[in-house]
């Protein structure tokens, strides 16, 4: 890596964070995921080593999982780093990035003489951060200097990272309830219970179990309404979804916080096919919330591989989990002749067989054998499937005349960084405008797209190829 790091460069970087992002598909190990990401970067980024660290579940100190490049062992003195200590553990504790290019000053050097010796000069860390709070943190060390725009490859890395690492931890902790006859995987409405401990919640239908991505996102859920004045919460089992509806007091505010509060579950929604509905009371005094999941069985009839390809993490990440409710198998390597899910023609291959991602109103390679967007739920996508293997083509024709949506830069500058997770302040602070300035753009958004929400807004931005 080098000290200059234009646009053009950071483009580079970022679709070598791609790579690595995409050789998570399938894994259910946490320690496998943090492995594949270090040796990942030392492949991609040709750094010197790097690590991960997880913090333990009492929050005392961090464990080494991973480590890759100069040093593979992850037993050595720092195999355990207590909260707090050292750079990792200020990381970890802080919840902050950092970067140096002068390791062998910093006065949190353990061996400055190692440093030297190693010619280490670079150094990145990032927090990996979940409900502000984070369960791990990246480290990565460089014998060449890192570009401050280094810290913006990480963001977008880690942000993926943390999700599946994330997932994985739940998951070992429902199966080692299973194992151990700990009723880890009770019922969701107990689990949102204790969680909503000064909340009226009822629940309505037969309960049954859920996947643990799904009954993740809904404690999720529960714990951003915790932290919000929830006074009602319903726990809803339909046919063919679960919904979770609950009325939050609004005081002073004029929903915003609401809608920033639930930011954070916006993109694993959406991911499982599900929806967000926020509604203002007449006094205005009050917002009901709607959250609803489809609920599928897990299915296999298409007996299908398919290999997802893309540049945005955000669509790797929603495709790749939209697959998985789907049944699908999500292949980690390109099979000759097999299904591709992209939104690059440059890793289009002779023969492939393409579900194109649509951007904007361009129209789709001519390998294209289906055009999608993140609007799909997992039964469209399964009818998606089945209809290519037989030979026909999904939403080529009425894709290819999408109008085009008349926003500014500026506008779609500030949509951009709200779905990236930024707030208010934060975007007026990078922009350097106020946070009036910030709604204002925001509002004329949603204007020209006649939503009521911003994440409406955000949706139809994305799920449109207009983001």
């Amino acid at each position: 890596m080098t000290t200059l790091l234009d646009s053009t460069r950071l483009l580079f970087e970022l679709q070598r964070s791609h790579h690595i992002t995409r050789s998570l598909a399938g894994l259910t190990s946490p320690e496998e995921i943090a492995k594949r990401v270090t040796d990942g970067a030392i492949d991609q980024f040709g750094c010197a080593f790097a690590r991960i660290w997880l913090v333990e579940s009492d929050r005392t100190a961090l464990r080494l999982v991973a480590s890759s490049g100069l040093y593979t062992h992850i037993n050595g003195s720092f195999a355990r780093v207590p909260m707090g200590a050292y750079k990792v553990g200020k990381i970890a504790q802080n919840c902050v990035s950092f970067l140096s290019n002068n390791l062998p000053e910093e006065p949190w050097v353990k061996d400055r003489d190692w440093a030297i010796a190693n010619q280490i000069q670079g150094f990145a860390g990032y927090p990996l951060v979940v409900d502000g709070q984070a369960i791990g943190v990246l480290a990565i060390f460089s014998r060449q200097p890192l570009a401050a725009e280094f810290l913006e490859v990480l963001q977008g890395l880690c942000s993926t990272v943390t999700v599946a690492l994330q997932t994985a931890l739940q998951y070992r902790k429902d199966r080692q309830g299973l194992v151990s006859g700990v009723n880890n995987t009770q019922a969701l409405s107990d689990r949102l219970a204790r969680i909503l401990d000064t909340t009226r919640l009822t629940m309505v239908g037969t309960e049954s179990t859920l996947r643990p991505s799904q009954t993740y996102l809904f404690l999720q859920v529960g714990e951003v309404l915790n932290q919000l004045d929830c006074s009602y919460c319903r726990l809803t089992y339909g046919r063919g979804d679960v919904s979770l509806e609950a009325i939050v007091g609004l005081d002073n505010d004029d929903g915003s916080q609401v809608e920033e509060a639930f930011g954070s579950v916006l993109v694993a929604l959406h991911s499982l096919g599900g929806t967000l509905q926020l509604q203002r009371s007449r006094e205005q005094a009050a917002m009901q919330v709607s959250f609803q999941v489809p609920v599928y069985a897990p299915t296999t009839a298409c007996d299908v591989s398919l290999y997802i390809v893309c540049r945005q993490h955000l669509l790797q990440l929603a495709f790749t989990q939209l697959a998985y409710v789907t049944g699908l198998v999500v292949a980690t390597h390109r099979e000759s002749g097999g299904l591709v899910l992209t939104d690059n023609t440059n890793e289009i291959n002779r023969g492939d067989r393409v579900l194109w991602v649509r951007q904007r109103i361009d129209p789709p390679p001519t390998e294209a054998v289906a055009c999608l967007n993140l609007s799909l739920t997992p039964t469209q996508f399964r009818e998606v499937i089945e209809t290519v293997m037989r030979g026909e083509t999904w939403g080529i024709e009425r894709n290819s005349t999408e109008p085009s949506l008349d926003i500014s830069s500026r506008e779609q500058e500030i949509a951009g960084l709200l779905a990236m997770g930024m707030r208010d302040r934060d975007i007026a602070q990078k922009l350097h405008i106020s946070e009036s300035t910030v709604k204002f753009h925001m509002n004329k958004v949603m204007a020209k797209l006649k939503s009521r929400t911003r994440y409406q807004a955000l949706y139809q931005l994305t799920s449109k190829g207009w983001l």
